[in-house]
């Protein structure tokens, strides 16, 4: 992968972080403290959406699928960066979430990050020699 590439996989992992966490910020309220069926229903869509985007990019970009798990880190690593700091500073970052909802915006991530970079590392795996 050129070094240009990476770069810009940064990039966009920063911009994609941003974006979800002003999203979150705004409507954060209403996707986490909600009734537990709305809850777990958006559990389940917001990785699926994101893997969405995230394949679309790698697929976008032309990466190679032996290059599948190192790309998806670099757009993955911004916003895990981000999101510790967002999630010791709730209440500042995210001031309509109450702090009691921190525990279940984790859970988002953590499930988000989960299906990425485990679906891109099947990629990887599955298409090295």
């Amino acid at each position: 992968m050129r070094t240009q590439t990476r770069m810009m996989l940064i990039a966009l992992g920063i911009i994609i972080w941003v974006a979800g966490s002003i999203y979150y910020a705004y409507r954060g309220a209403q996707v986490l403290e909600t009734t537990k069926a709305r809850y777990w229903i958006s559990f389940f869509i917001s990785p699926l959406v994101s893997a969405i985007l995230v394949f679309g990019i790698l697929k976008l970009l032309r990466i190679v699928s032996t290059e599948w798990a190192s790309a998806a880190l670099l757009l993955a690593i911004p916003g895990m960066i981000g999101e510790a700091i967002v999630l010791s500073h709730l209440s500042t970052f995210m001031p309509r979430i109450q702090e009691s909802s921190g525990g279940r915006y984790g859970a988002f991530l953590f499930a988000t990050y989960a299906v990425i970079l485990g679906i891109a590392e099947l990629v990887t795996l599955n298409a090295a020699p």
